[in-house]
């Protein structure tokens, strides 16, 4: 079984980001840059499967810049046999990630793609569904577990109330959430051995697609700056504010 990862450039979950001074996005100007942390837990669970004897090869597959090459190579690192990065210089958005990532499951052929929910960037939350949805296959979202067996996925998702479990005929879309798994610390042996994996670098132009933006951002702020709290000294006091106050009793 071939089973392809989506992996995605983000800022760091650890920084603080920071709104551009013309408001026209978010800086990243000598910010640190990593692999989205529900893309690495989807790099894990590719990489569990095949140590369990259920894949046989795991392709890391990012769309953007070339520096998104780093990111591969920690994917690689983490466990992927091999990497395609789509190049582009496009501000990329869900639709046009998973008509790229569309192009890339019908060239390899995997029998499974696996995604992290969301990214952190963005929060859109939408490319596993949008790929689901192109490609007709069939998808479970916000898994906490994948099984494989014998061409079918049982996946757990996470709900709202509670958890569900679902079967999936292979090949289909599995999207990540943060209880699936804990990704491994990666080496400096891995990481030299990742070095020696190959990455293919692919234009959108070789699949016939054009990744521009369908949608314009208007304006990015910062959120409003919350009132500091105070301290009560009695329970008293404190319900007198919400009454008073806060007027939410």
């Amino acid at each position: 079984m071939k089973i392809i990862t989506a992996v995605k450039r983000v800022v760091d979950y650890n920084v603080k980001v920071r709104v551009k001074a013309d408001e026209s996005g978010v800086d990243i100007g000598n910010v640190k840059m990593s692999m989205n942390p529900f893309d690495e837990i989807a790099v894990e669970a590719a990489t569990r499967l095949k140590e369990a004897g259920k894949a046989t090869e795991i392709i890391a597959v990012s769309c953007g810049l070339s520096q998104s090459q780093e990111t591969l190579r920690t994917a690689l690192a983490i466990g992927a046999d091999r990497g395609v990065l789509v190049e582009t210089d496009a501000e990329l958005q869900p639709l046009a990630v998973a008509k790229l990532l569309k192009a890339v499951v019908e060239k390899e052929q995997p029998q499974l793609v696996i995604l992290g929910k969301q990214a952190i960037d963005d929060d859109a939350g939408q490319t596993g569904q949008l790929l689901a949805a192109l490609l007709d296959w069939p998808q479970a979202t916000f898994a906490s577990s994948i099984e494989i067996n014998e061409g079918i996925a049982t996946v757990t998702r996470e709900v709202d109330g509670g958890l569900e479990v679902v079967s999936l005929r292979l090949p289909a879309i599995v999207t990540t959430d943060l209880r699936l798994n804990e990704p491994r610390y990666v080496t400096l042996p891995s990481i030299m051995k990742a070095k020696k994996k190959t990455v293919e670098v692919v234009r959108p132009s070789d699949f016939g697609i054009d990744p521009s933006p369908r949608l314009k951002t208007l304006k990015v702020v910062e959120p409003p700056v919350r009132k500091a709290g105070v301290m009560v000294p009695d329970v008293a006091t404190l319900v007198e504010k919400l009454k008073t106050e806060a007027k939410v009793i």
